[in-house]
């Protein structure tokens, strides 16, 4: 089965990040025919800075192939180096009627955080739906408030097959139901945007600093502590099974360890949950001509499958 996900050019990656979208990632690359791009031009509608776009593509590169993006089971490229999808995209665009791309609720829910409203992210979901539809895609692994665009790919495939005959292949979308949110050290959920990320390649003592950021109670020590609710025990569980679960369920209950403790043992448990990916970036930063290699490599492999696509689009519409 085809799979395509995207990644957001976007600057450092977080915990959230790593549980939420690359982890399950890697899983997918296991069973999965994955395809797998670094979404520079979808940045574009925030970016404004070129140097840092560009650091930010590299650095997304390094982090994917760091924690386990392997091209050996996975087509691994940047967007820019496809251009054929932004004219896919226009081509689409005849069959995107406005009141779909109106109710989009991630442009308004943007334009209400105060993103400048402009063609580019109004006509996003019209980018997403090339990027899928370019490559016969079957699944696209979304979350909750990403299916509309899903859907909204769907629709326009539709209305293109039923005018053109069956050229592109109608995706569905793939959630993950028990991803919990992940909170940040204040409680909220973690998110840049929020400045309560834990980062996913900080130094040792920096992490540790950064865990004792995270607020707890302030039941004294010596007394049981509640585990349900806490942010440190929140984060922690993602690293662990549910019998090491219950074992620290068990360490908050006795009393015997304070906030402090729990917060030491969740930095141990992210430094030792990473300590390969470390090794693994380390090796890429001073190999840089082997990343632009694999996403050359990538680029050329997802480009066969496009032209040959673009190739029947042009057919169908009269283009020459």
């Amino acid at each position: 089965m085809r799979v395509l996900t995207g990644i957001q050019a976007s600057g450092k990656l977080h915990i959230g990040n790593y549980f939420g979208a690359m982890k399950p990632m890697v899983e997918l690359q296991e069973e999965h025919e994955l395809f797998t791009f670094i979404a520079n031009y979808h940045s574009l509608t925030t970016s404004k800075d070129a140097a840092t776009l560009k650091q930010h593509t590299i650095d997304a590169a390094v982090d994917y192939l760091s924690v386990g993006i392997d091209p050996e089971r996975t087509t691994f490229w940047v967007q820019s180096d496809m251009p054929e999808v932004l004219e896919l995209y226009w081509i689409l665009s005849k069959f995107t009627p406005m009141g779909l791309l109106e109710r989009a609720h991630s442009y308004k829910d943007k334009v209400a955080k105060g993103i400048a409203a402009n063609h580019a992210l109004f006509s996003y979901p019209v980018l997403m739906a090339a990027d899928i539809l370019m490559l016969d895609t079957q699944k696209v692994p979304v979350g909750k408030d990403q299916i509309q665009h899903v859907e909204m790919t769907r629709d326009i495939a539709i209305k293109f097959n039923n005018e053109y005959g069956e050229i592109f292949t109608l995706p569905e979308h793939l959630v993950q139901e028990d991803v919990a949110t992940i909170p940040g050290i204040d409680g909220q959920k973690m998110s840049k945007s929020y400045d309560n990320a834990i980062d996913l390649f900080m130094d040792e003592k920096p992490l540790q600093k950064r865990c004792n950021k995270i607020i707890s109670s302030s039941t004294p020590l010596g007394e049981p502590l509640e585990y349900e609710g806490d942010n440190i025990y929140a984060l922690a569980s993602l690293f662990l099974n549910d019998e090491q679960k219950i074992e620290l369920q068990a360490r908050y209950k006795s009393g015997k360890e304070g906030y402090g403790h729990f917060k030491k043992y969740l930095k141990e448990l992210i430094w030792e949950e990473l300590g390969e990916a470390r090794e693994k970036r380390e090796y890429y930063l001073n190999h840089m001509d082997e990343v632009n290699d694999i996403l050359a490599e990538g680029a050329k492999k997802a480009k066969a499958i496009a032209n040959a696509k673009m190739s029947k689009v042009r057919e169908a519409v009269g283009l020459l």
